[in-house]
């Protein structure tokens, strides 16, 4: 596999490539894929113009994105890994919070992350043991050690069939922190959650969900910034976790407590 270094230019020359199409393309027709989950021709047009460039500039590389119809992600070699809009119903509804999020996998390990968020401003990225950084500033996971003045982000509640069966633990976990941190907050961006957690702007993130192309990128980033990623039960977070939850160190264990209790 090539340089890390010379990785993360190519996922940046990728990525500008969505920052271009989302602020000066059109969204076109919005459809559903399933309930209540949209997908725009816009989301198309960006998956295959930078899985095009990933191609022509890393040969041999897997690729996975979301619109693509999804799929497993290879337990082997370095493989792409790319929501085009991550965000989408935010993106068609107007709101800002949005982002492409592409990551580099290796062997079952993110190791190369970049999240832009064009309609913020904000660019993040992060190679493993290389730091993370929202621009060229550094940046670190908090310090806030009292869930009591935590700011804590959910993923979206689930959709489809199986919805109210998915919904009972969020309902209970919802619950649950609501009676305890400072703030819920429901952001609809997976990737911007990650990020968030990883420069401090929230205190931890807890989505009951593990889509590769939502993470891939966040969760590198995340870590490299300091905070601890891992399941539901507090065990290290791998891409066939069944939960992704991010936190600031001194958070991990009161928030892995209150969790269990929500839950069991």
């Amino acid at each position: 596999m090539n340089d890390l270094a010379e990785l993360l230019d190519i996922a940046w020359d990728a990525a500008e490539i969505g920052r271009r199409l989302m602020t000066t393309a059109s969204p076109g027709r919005v459809s559903e894929k399933s309930d209540r989950d949209l997908v725009t021709e816009l989301d198309v047009r960006i998956q295959h113009e930078i899985r095009d460039h990933l191609r022509r500039a890393t040969p041999g590389f897997g690729f996975l994105g979301e619109e693509d119809g999804g799929g497993a992600l290879a337990s082997a070699g370095p493989v792409w890994v790319l929501d085009p809009i991550d965000g989408t119903s935010n993106f068609a509804h107007g709101l800002p919070l949005c982002a492409i999020s592409l990551g580099l996998v290796d062997d079952g390990e993110a190791v190369v992350g970049v999240v832009v968020a064009p309609f913020l401003g904000l660019a993040y990225h992060a190679m493993k043991d290389g730091g993370a950084f929202v621009d060229d500033a550094p940046i670190h996971a908090g310090t806030n050690g009292d869930l009591g003045r935590a700011i804590v982000s959910l993923g979206d509640y689930d959709t489809g069939p199986d919805a109210a069966e998915g919904n009972r633990r969020r309902f209970a976990i919802t619950r649950a922190l609501a009676e305890n941190v400072e703030r819920v907050r429901m952001v609809g961006s997976a990737a911007l959650d990650l990020v968030w957690v990883a420069d401090g702007r929230t205190d931890a993130c807890v989505m009951l969900s593990n889509k590769p192309w939502d993470t891939a990128a966040g969760v590198v980033i995340a870590r490299e910034a300091g905070a601890v990623v891992t399941d539901l039960r507090g065990a290290p977070h791998t891409f066939s976790s069944g939960e992704t939850v991010a936190v600031s160190p001194k958070l991990a264990d009161p928030l892995r407590a209150l969790l269990t209790s929500a839950t069991t």
